[in-house]
């Protein structure tokens, strides 16, 4: 099996998770800050850069939806990064619920005792490890 990239998309930052090669667990890669807010040209180029390295055909990408299901401003920015990412390299990217990853991500780093600046520093990783490990547990062989 291959590496899979999972996304938690910002308008300031990009969470960036990545599973092992049996694609059985999701670890924390890095939260890449834009150089200015809604910089998706930017972060793309940097995710292409990953993608590369690594050899990578799936990404993850969470989808903001509301709590009663319906999609807002932020999903289309995901659903708009999705084609920009499928345009720019040879990659399947998949759409994944982000509900309540951001909350899961704090909760986890609240309970290991987590600084409040640490925990700004890396939630949106977290949140990223959140939304891949829930691909990968739902497609497991």
């Amino acid at each position: 099996m291959e590496k899979i990239l999972g996304l938690d998309l910002g308008s300031r930052t990009c969470g960036i998770a990545m599973s092992d090669a049996l694609g059985m667990l999701a670890h924390g890669v890095e939260t890449y800050r834009f150089p200015q807010p809604n910089a998706y040209k930017n972060c793309a180029k940097h995710i292409k850069e990953i993608v590369e390295a690594n050899n990578i055909h799936t990404i993850v990408l969470g989808l903001p939806k509301h709590m009663n299901g319906d999609l807002g401003e932020r999903a289309q920015i995901s659903v708009d990064f999705k084609k920009r990412l499928e345009d720019m390299m040879d990659v399947e990217v998949i759409l994944e619920d982000e509900r309540l990853t951001t909350v899961i991500a704090t909760n986890n780093l609240l309970f290991g005792d987590v600084s409040r600046k640490k925990r700004k520093q890396v939630v949106d990783k977290m949140a990223a490890v959140e939304i891949l490990q829930g691909y990968l547990d739902r497609n497991r062989k």
